[in-house]
């Protein structure tokens, strides 16, 4: 079965308090070449086929129930590893 992917990540212009955390600890346990994090979500959902109707209806889930498209992007792909 085929499996899409999507990835949820704060808009650009959104302060990302979960990515600042991270960002802020990693040069004290000795990782100093991040120079910035952003931190998101991923969905991997199996569907049956991955046509135009399946991605339309998961463009339609991911803006409407996995993203909140006021402060969120989000992209859909579909995984080559299993499609």
């Amino acid at each position: 079965m085929p499996r899409i992917v999507v990835d949820v990540m704060p808009k650009p212009e959104i302060l990302d308090p979960q990515g600042k955390a991270v960002h802020g600890a990693l040069p004290r346990l000795g990782f100093n070449a991040v120079t910035d994090v952003r931190q998101g979500k991923r969905f991997e959902l199996e569907v049956e086929a991955a046509d135009e109707a399946t991605l339309a209806e998961i463009h339609q889930l991911a803006e409407t129930l996995l993203s909140n498209p006021v402060i969120e992007d989000y992209a859909v792909r579909v995984d080559g590893a299993t499609a």
